[in-house]
Formats: structure tokens, sequence, C-alpha cells
């Protein structure tokens, strides 16, 4: 569909500008800083014209699978509200986070992730889906039988990511076990059990989490972007380095942080760490990370309309420019999965934008577009 989009505050990966931008085919033909008077012209307005953003990481479809404790709702109904969910964030291209193995969190993920990865497949090509959708496989090394459960799907399509993560008690994420405690005692655990489930775990990360390991890294390797997830230590991320794996998933310390940047990871925050003002479970800020260049991309992690918060809390903060900001959730993931065609206004990319007012300082998502056409 071709459109003008004019008076705009249009923002370039290196500026922002009031001007105009073109489309035709579905992409980006012209960019300049004049109002344009032609007939028909789209009006902004004076609101802020964005790349879409692009959301490597979310687990928003697992969340609208099961809205409730107990209360399991239809896969396919789940997809479609997700992606009116994401779209609406301003989320043009998403990868669909869906856990291959589980370390007793949800008993029904094998079966999340089989129905998400069908309906996927089955909705991608109809056109229907409002953003564009991948896969990333979250891969849980210590869990029973996951690499059996990855081996078919390490060919499939919409493959864009695999995350190599570790969700025992006392690593990564939870390596804080006087909280990990109080999570399961919050979720409903008997506190009496709780030893028993730590010791078991731990003992079959010992026994699983090497074989698991090398059994992904020879399936995956060469097939998507490797990421690892959660590290907590310098070690794991020396042993990440060495293994070829390029990008480093919500380092939980600053020390980790710093040794994948260094060693050349690109470093994905989770925006709600920012917008909530720190972690949920007690690790490192990702304000503390921006404001020490350590951030090279953000993702929803799991609520879709956090990028979008994240990206101008981040400049009300002192933490970026709008540019770099808006960069993080759109230029930069695209890169990190190969999605060359977007993530930026510029001559030549897919017209994935944007529209969005501020109200008291908060961007409110006005309209989007995917590759010309207007999906919200």
């Amino acid at each position: 569909m071709d459109a003008v989009f004019t008076n705009a505050a249009i923002v370039l990966p290196d500026a922002v500008i009031r001007g105009t931008v073109r489309v035709a085919g579905g992409v980006i033909t012209g960019v300049d800083d004049a109002v344009s008077a032609v007939p028909g012209a789209l009006d902004m307005d004076g609101d802020y014209l964005l790349p879409g953003a692009v959301d490597v990481h979310t687990d928003n479809l697992e969340r609208q699978v099961q809205p409730r404790a107990g209360a399991r709702w239809p896969s396919r109904g789940a997809l479609l509200t997700h992606d009116v969910q994401c779209a609406g964030a301003g989320v043009t291209t998403v990868l669909d986070a869906l856990c291959v193995g589980d370390l007793g969190f949800d008993e029904d993920r094998p079966r999340t992730c089989a129905e998400g990865i069908a309906d996927l497949t089955a909705m991608a090509p109809t056109g229907l889906l409002k953003a564009e959708h991948y896969l990333h496989l979250r891969c849980e090394l210590p869990a029973d039988g996951m690499p059996a459960l990855l081996e078919p799907l390490t060919d499939h399509p919409l493959l864009r990511l695999v995350s190599l993560m570790d969700h025992t008690p006392g690593t990564g994420q939870y390596g804080d076990l006087v909280r990990y405690r109080l999570m399961r005692i919050r979720d409903g655990e008997a506190a009496s059990a709780l030893d028993g489930r730590i010791a078991a775990l731990q003992a079959q990360q010992a026994r699983l989490r090497g074989p698991n390991r090398a059994a992904l890294l020879a399936l995956m390797r060469g097939r998507a972007t490797l990421a690892s997830h959660d590290d907590r230590t310098v070690e794991e991320v020396a042993e990440n380095l060495a293994d070829g794996i390029r990008v480093a998933e919500f380092p939980v310390t600053l020390e980790a942080a710093e040794a994948a940047h260094g060693g050349g990871q690109a470093v994905i925050a989770g925006a709600p760490n920012l917008v909530r003002g720190g972690s949920h479970t007690g690790n490192v800020g990702v304000l503390e990370m921006m404001r020490a260049g350590l951030v090279d991309a953000m993702t929803s992690d799991y609520v879709p309309a956090s990028l979008m918060d994240a990206a101008f809390l981040a400049v009300s903060l002192g933490a970026a420019t709008l540019p770099q900001a808006v960069a993080m959730i759109s230029a930069a993931p695209a890169r990190l999965v190969g999605l060359a065609d977007r993530g930026s206004i510029a001559v030549g990319l897919r017209a994935d934008l944007v529209r969005v007012r501020l109200h008291e300082g908060a961007p409110v998502v006005r309209q989007v577009w995917r590759a010309g056409e207007r999906v919200i």
C-alpha cells in the first residue's frame, strides 16, 4: 500500500526530524525534513513516528494460554489475543518464546509449546496475524528429555532464536535460595517439601546439564542464533563464549554483563526491569547496566507494552537518547536474529511504523503499520 506520513517527529537511527516518510509497496521510499502538502498525506499532527518494535523474547503467549492458575485457554484463541496485544504495543515483529522442557514450573509447558508451534505454523502464512511471528525456543538444559523434544524442531522455518537456560534453584535467576523458597511458598508449595525439591533439582542438574548442553549445541549450531540466559558468573560467560554463543539474555549480575559485553556478546535486557525500577527477583537493575553502557537491546520478556515504555523512560532518565533507546527495541534486536530488512526508518527497509504520542510523559501507541498496511 502506498502512503505518505507527514508532519511527524520521525525517529531516525541518529536523529529526530520533523518531516515526511513515503511508502510504496510496503517499503520506505523516501524520508525528508519537509512537511508534505500531497493530497491524501496522513497528517501525524506532530506525533512521533518510530520503527516497529522487534521483540525477540516474550513469554506472553504462555500467559494467554494460562490467564489464571488452573485455567487453561484454547491455544488458538490465546495466540490471537497475544497477537493483538503485541501489535497494539507497537511490536510489529515478535519471537514467541516457548519452553522446551520444564523443571516443575508448569507441567503443561510441553503441551503449550507443541500447540503454540502448531498454531503459528498454521496462522503465519494466512495474513490474519497483525504482527509477524517467529519462534524462540527456550531450552531448559537440566530438563529430562529436552534434546528429544528439540530435535524435530531444529529445521522449523519460523525458528530464529534458541536460548540455553537453567532454572535450577541456586543457579542464574534463582541464585538466591532464600528468594527461591519464598517464591515457591507464595505459589502454594509446602515449605516442608522445599528442601527435598531443591536437592532433587540440583542432582538432576548435575546429571543432565552437561550432556543436554552438548546435544543442543550439536543440534543447533549454524541453524539459529544462540543465546545464553540469566548468566550469573564470569565463569558461565566464559563457557558461553568458548561455545560460540554470541548473545547474552538477561545477565543477572553486573559482573556477568561486563564479561559478556567485554567478550563481544550482545547483551539483551528485560524492559520490565527498567519500567518497574528493578528486577522482580532481586538481580541487577537494567538502569545500572544501561548507565554502564552494557545494554545492546531490550525485549519485553513478559509485558509487550514494556518496550515502548522502557524506550521513553530511558530517555527521561538520561540513560539514552531517543534514537539510541528506539534502536534498542528495533534495529538492534532485528540484527541479532538476522532480520536485516526492518528495524529503522530508512529508505529500502520495510515500512513497519508506529505512531506514538506522549501523555504526561508516557507513550501512547495510536496507530501501527506493518509493511505499509495499517494493523492498529
